[in-house]
């Protein structure tokens, strides 16, 4: 059965997307062209084998070996153009993307000479309708000194593209409040704050997040389903969740939620927390490596029985929450 169509009054609304990992974004093709820059000979099919993985663990080993051909400022420019084509494709004319500069400093690379080469790369895309602002995110297995880190590079990048820092990774690893005084200097700095939370841990890490770290969007927060009064507290204090369904599905975390082996995409709390009073905004997380588009995410949506009104809430939403100048970028 065909999942069912968008109509073309969503299809055709501006969109703004903020919850995109760049380095999630490299199409097959594109890692390919990167390998060989590298010296790295694989085939077109040893190459899809590994955008074929079946759970979190495997998402995270695909992520590890994807971000290792992102060697020089020149391969985050070539992804960088690549995704903002697909993004235009789809109407979206406001992103946030989440760069991985802990990643970037563990193979002791120069996170301000990438991001140079990223604003270079970006900046005719401005001229085309499509704004970029930036995340700075750590690796929360890598522990809190290794945060500190990130946000010192983004004080030294010196740039207004550079709107928040987040932390991503293994949720389950490294205690919460091992990250308030990286969260407190972010803050200091004016950077917005992030976190991945309640993705494949519980909601209690959702709650953490929220009262030892003050951060101003989730990323996920799925597990809230569980928790009646957490829910409540989202509401209450507007704390959007950055939900990404696609992923959730793909990567074993819905089902992980439920305790059960396999989920449907309608099964999705996503209409529950709406419905709630949490507010939503609709993203792709890593767009290549779970095979979607944010159209896609849309029409993901449809299927769990939203409305158009729901769904034009939504993409209201993505613009309303953004830490940049997405309500200047939106036209109806």
């Amino acid at each position: 059965m065909k999942p069912p169509r968008l109509s073309p009054r969503i299809d055709s609304l501006p969109k703004a997307e903020l919850h995109l990992h760049l380095e999630g974004s490299v199409q097959p093709s594109t890692a390919r062209t990167l390998m060989a820059r590298h010296g790295v000979k694989a085939s077109e099919q040893e190459v899809l084998e590994r955008y074929a993985f079946h759970d979190f663990p495997g998402f995270l080993e695909t992520f590890k070996w994807l971000t290792s051909f992102l060697r020089e400022p020149q391969d985050y420019a070539l992804v960088a153009s690549d995704l903002a084509e697909r993004l235009l494709e789809q109407n979206v004319v406001y992103v946030e993307a989440t760069l991985s500069v802990g990643v970037m400093l563990l193979r002791k690379q120069q996170p301000e000479a990438n991001f140079e080469a990223l604003l270079c790369a970006t900046e005719p895309f401005e001229r085309r309708g499509l704004c970029f602002r930036w995340v700075f995110d750590a690796v929360r297995q890598f522990g809190a000194a290794a945060a500190m880190e990130v946000v010192q590079a983004a004080k030294t990048c010196k740039s207004k593209g550079i709107v928040a820092f987040g932390i991503g990774g293994d949720e389950l690893q490294v205690e919460t409040a091992a990250f308030r005084p990286v969260y407190e200097r972010a803050a200091e700095l004016g950077l917005h704050r992030l976190i991945h939370a309640g993705e494949v841990g519980g909601p209690e890490r959702i709650r953490e997040a929220v009262q030892l770290l003050e951060v101003e969007r989730i990323g996920h927060g799925i597990a809230a389903i569980k928790d009646r009064v957490l829910m409540d507290l989202l509401a209450e204090r507007k704390i959007p969740l950055e939900i990404c369904p696609q992923s959730n599905v793909r990567t074993g975390a819905l089902a992980r939620q439920f305790s059960r082996e396999h989920v449907r995409i309608a099964e999705h709390p996503l209409p529950a927390f709406l419905r709630h009073g949490i507010p939503v905004v609709l993203s792709t997380d890593d767009p290549a490596l779970f095979h979607t588009t944010l159209r896609d995410e849309y029409d993901a949506a449809k299927q769990m029985g939203l409305e158009d009104s729901e769904l034009e809430q939504i993409c209201e939403m993505g613009f309303q929450y953004a830490f940049g100048p997405a309500s200047k970028r939106r036209t109806t």
